[in-house]
Formats: structure tokens, sequence, C-alpha cells
């Protein structure tokens, strides 16, 4: 059975408000929200819906994604990069004819989030 990939966001209290949000073990830099608001946005339907879209559609692309959620290029391509950055999904470039496609794909099988108060 291969092996469970999960994501770990952890929060700490500072001074009475949520204040870091960060990978353990990524420099902050990395990893860094400016709140829970970011992390509201990183984490709503609308990503949910592109996450399970990936993995039971399989899209060949950002465009064929789009398609498929019947959303506009350009918010797909944004919510992409996102769940990119910190680390959801993985875009595979591939070659065809005179142009290059990014598949995306699916890297993670869980996530959990932990508030350390």
């Amino acid at each position: 059975m291969a092996k469970q990939k999960i994501r770990e966001i952890t929060i700490n209290e500072s001074g009475g408000t949520f204040a870091i949000l960060k990978k353990p073990k990524i420099a902050k830099s990395d990893y860094d929200f400016e709140g829970l608001l970011s992390l509201r946005q990183l984490l709503n339907n609308e990503k949910a819906r592109i996450l399970h879209t990936i993995k039971v559609a399989k899209p060949s692309s950002i465009y064929a994604l789009a398609k498929k959620l019947d959303r506009n290029f350009k918010a797909v391509f944004d919510d992409i990069k996102l769940l990119e950055r910190f680390g959801f999904i993985e875009l595979l470039e591939e070659k065809t004819k005179n142009r290059t496609r990014h598949r995306p794909v699916v890297i993670v099988d869980s996530l959990i989030i932990q508030f350390n108060v």
C-alpha cells in the first residue's frame, strides 16, 4: 500500500491572535499566512472542488480543468497557483507539439490543522 501523503499546518497563538501559520520544518517565509482569513481562502469550497476534480477527472491541463469546472481560466489558474504554493498540488510540465502544458496533480491525501494555544 502506498504511503499516505499528509500536509500539516500549525497555527500558533501569539498575543491574543493566531498570527503564524506555517508547515512545520519549513522556513516561515515559505508557508506564512496573513492570518486565519488566508487559511479560510485556501480551504474554501471552490479549492476543495478543484482538488476533487483533479483527483477524480485527472485533467490534462489547467485549461481542461477550468472547462470541467465551468470556471474562468484566470480564476482557476490563480487558485491552482495558491494550492501549488502551499504544497497541495504539483504542476507537471508536458510538451505537446509546439506548446507546453501544465498538468495539475494532487500530491496530498490528508490535511492536519493543529492549533497551539
